[in-house]
């Protein structure tokens, strides 16, 4: 849509108010709100904010930035009503000067993309989330919305009804959904994004967990992506399946490969592989975020890849030929998925850049091998620090986000892992306080 287009729009369907949405570093959505009185004003670029919107720290260095709005991300919000309807645009900043603001994330991956025509990647998406009960005053609680288990189905699935109008509510706003079904956990559901170009799709997963969070409270439930918020069952993960294009060519294919891979696919393996460590601190960027690499049968724990082996963060599609794609399971629903896919864009080229190649799938262990002792040689990083630090030492990815987001991103999470660190937990209470 052009400006024009986007004013018509408005005007044709009585839009009274316009959220202009932005998304912070840490994957926070933002928004400040216009009236359609405003609205060619905020199309031109004209709303200021201060830094600290996207940063999430205020001292000295802060700066006047401004909201530029993507004409193409028009949508009407459909829970709204009709008469004096809300719409929304999602927004990159820049400076006074109109200079592309160096902590924006959405900015960072468009330039990357950008800077990488001819190669094109797309993204689906499985995004995985919890249904609590609320408490008397509306709080959220850890009382799941039922009992049932990976794709059953009602009655044992209470949250089919609100599952539903969350994928009604996505097709509403232009978001193609592939499929939806309960999860694994008790009160865990999951719904899966058709494919699309990187930048459309973090717009679209941004969006969509606004929409889960809003239809879930309009069902009185709370939908939380925390990662790993009940203990004994599994956790909530964002899994991204990628493929590469050119010319309308899978390039990770080969039929004439007994493999089924092209030279390509294996070096875009190795990148990944190559930067899984640092990569990960950006895919699960909480210190709860690691209790999802407790040693488990379908722990993404290993970095390494495979067909059939649920434990390494890089499973090959079972289909081939045109539907070949890779599966990096390590990612969960709190990330930025803007700052991701710069990442993973900028760690899957490296390989190919440099011919990196991957070291032979593991599909299984070797006799007296355990995971335990192969998560030791070749596993994530099992805590937030541990992330933290390849992060710092990782060149292509401070390459591609920026010293800018590279530096207020580590300081922040450092903060907060030693703000966990100085507390004292439950389970320390109940392990060592009536022994020691």
């Amino acid at each position: 849509m052009t400006v024009e287009e986007v004013l018509q729009a408005a005007h044709e369907q009585h839009v009274k108010f316009v959220r202009l949405q932005i998304t912070d570093i840490f994957g926070t959505l933002k928004n400040v709100a216009v009236t359609v009185e405003e609205l060619r004003q905020a199309l031109a670029g004209y709303l200021a904010c201060d830094s600290s919107v996207l940063e999430g720290f205020v001292d000295h260095r802060e700066q006047d930035i401004f909201f530029r709005p993507d004409p193409a991300t028009f949508a009407i919000l459909p829970w709204r009503p009709r008469d004096g309807a809300v719409a929304r645009l999602i927004c990159e900043a820049v400076t006074a000067e109109g200079v592309p603001y160096a902590g924006c994330p959405r900015g960072i991956l468009r330039r990357l993309l950008e800077a990488r025509q001819g190669w094109q990647l797309l993204v689906g998406v499985e995004l995985q989330f919890f249904l609590f009960h609320t408490d008397g005053q509306g709080n959220p609680t850890t009382i799941t919305h039922d009992r049932a288990g990976y794709c059953d189905l009602t009655p044992m699935d209470l949250g089919e009804n609100a599952r539903r109008d969350m994928v009604l509510t996505l097709e509403q706003m232009g978001i193609e959904v592939a499929s939806s079904h309960h999860e694994a956990a008790p009160g865990q559901h999951a719904i899966v994004l058709k494919d699309d170009h990187p930048l459309a799709m973090a717009d679209k997963i941004v969006t969509s967990k606004f929409v889960v969070r809003t239809i879930a409270q309009r069902h009185g439930l709370h939908a939380s992506f925390m990662p790993h918020p009940l203990s004994g069952t599994g956790g909530s993960a964002m899994t991204l399946a990628l493929s590469l294009w050119r010319d309308g060519q899978n390039l990770l294919c080969d039929p004439t490969d007994p493999t089924g891979l092209s030279r390509t696919a294996h070096h875009f393996i190795g990148g990944i592989l190559r930067h899984a460590r640092a990569l990960t601190a950006l895919t699960n960027p909480l210190v709860n975020s690691y209790k999802r690499f407790a040693l488990g049968p379908a722990a993404p724990a290993l970095v390494a890849w495979s067909e059939h082996n649920r434990n390494t963060v890089l499973r090959l599609s079972s289909r081939r030929g045109v539907a070949t794609r890779l599966v990096l399971r390590t990612p969960d629903p709190t990330c930025n998925p803007y700052l991701v896919l710069a990442a993973l864009l900028s760690a899957g080229m490296d390989g190919i850049d440099n011919a990196v190649e991957p070291p032979p799938p593991l599909e299984g262990y070797e006799t007296g091998r355990s995971l335990r002792h192969l998560v030791k040689e070749m596993g994530v990083p099992r805590h937030l620090l541990a992330a933290l630090e390849a992060l710092a030492g990782d060149g292509v990815i401070a390459g591609a986000l920026g010293e800018h987001v590279m530096r207020r991103f580590i300081e922040a999470k450092e903060e907060e892992w030693e703000r966990f660190h100085s507390r004292v937990h439950a389970w320390e209470l109940e392990q060592y306080l009536t022994t020691f």
